[in-house]
């Protein structure tokens, strides 16, 4: 049976606070980081101890995940020493979800307590240096659906979550990334592990060839269909952010007789997502437990 995505609709600071304070009547975890787990990515939230699960049906104002490798869950529970809260499944623009369902969970955690954001996601290699399998450290993006006009922070400002107008050139935090590359080094990973620029585009297509060559001229190094809305609102409401792309698949920019598929990105996730929670758990065990730090 298909699952219909609710109508749009401009989420309420009463709306985020309600939801916030449901789960905190759900758990005496109180996290301070939170991470987004893109397709097939899961797996991280399974390593988390003192597990506490709440399925996203059960929460109230959350939208509901619809895709192919993605549990639709929230997980509570400490990694490294760290309390966190991990998002099995994230939601789309292509599910039928405007911008504001789509980063409604990341208001929520900001009223919850959290100050990091970690996000992953699956995407498409555009840098003709990437292998698929790689790591890429997310140092910047480009947000095309919010330049376009389908930004989160459209409409009417609500101060109490941050300002009007939001810088996006620091929007992924320069000591996480220095700490990421410090752990690439000591697991001796640098061979797969690139920086690089993530483009975000609507979908639910794969580019086509023009399109992929254009986004390659425009400076991106992967393309995928998620994070840059998480990130824009993350920034607004104050969290450092620190983001990760496993290349599980290269876009196709000569070459007709190559087709990308979702099924070939589930593979490619399933092979090498263990190098991508290792590297997330070497990060985490390196970064202090001082709230203050995070």
């Amino acid at each position: 049976m298909a699952t219909t995505a609710p109508a749009a609709h401009r989420c309420s600071y009463e709306d985020y606070e309600a939801t916030a304070k449901w789960l905190g009547s759900q758990t005496e975890q109180r996290p301070k980081m939170a991470i987004i787990c893109g397709s097939g990515l899961g797996g991280l939230a399974e390593q988390l101890e003192n597990r506490v699960v709440i399925p996203y049906r059960d929460i109230p104002n959350f939208p509901q995940t619809t895709v192919v490798g993605h549990q639709g869950q929230l997980v509570f529970g400490t990694l490294e020493g760290h309390q966190c809260v991990c998002m099995q499944g994230r939601f789309h623009t292509y599910e039928g979800y405007d911008v504001n369902q789509v980063t409604y969970p990341v208001r929520v955690f900001s009223l919850l307590g959290v100050r990091t954001l970690v996000v992953t996601n699956a995407a498409g290699g555009l840098n003709s240096s990437f292998s698929v399998g790689d790591i890429m450290l997310i140092k910047d993006h480009i947000n095309l659906p919010g330049l376009v006009g389908n930004n989160p922070l459209c409409g009417p400002n609500d101060d109490r979550f941050g300002e009007r107008f939001l810088c996006t050139s620091d929007a992924y935090d320069c000591d996480l990334l220095a700490l990421a590359q410090q752990t690439v080094e000591k697991q001796g990973i640098r061979a797969s592990v690139h920086q690089g620029v993530y483009c975000m585009v609507s979908g639910p297509t794969y580019e086509s060839i023009a399109e992929g060559r254009a986004l390659r001229t425009l400076g991106a190094d992967a393309v995928g269909m998620s994070t840059a809305l998480e990130v824009v609102v993350a920034r607004h409401c104050g969290l450092r952010v620190l983001g990760f792309s496993l290349i599980t698949n290269k876009v196709v920019t000569d070459d007709r007789t190559l087709k990308a598929n979702h099924a070939e990105v589930l593979v490619a996730d399933n092979n090498r997502a263990q190098d991508l929670q290792g590297l997330v758990r070497g990060i985490l065990a390196q970064m202090s437990v001082d709230p203050e730090d995070l």
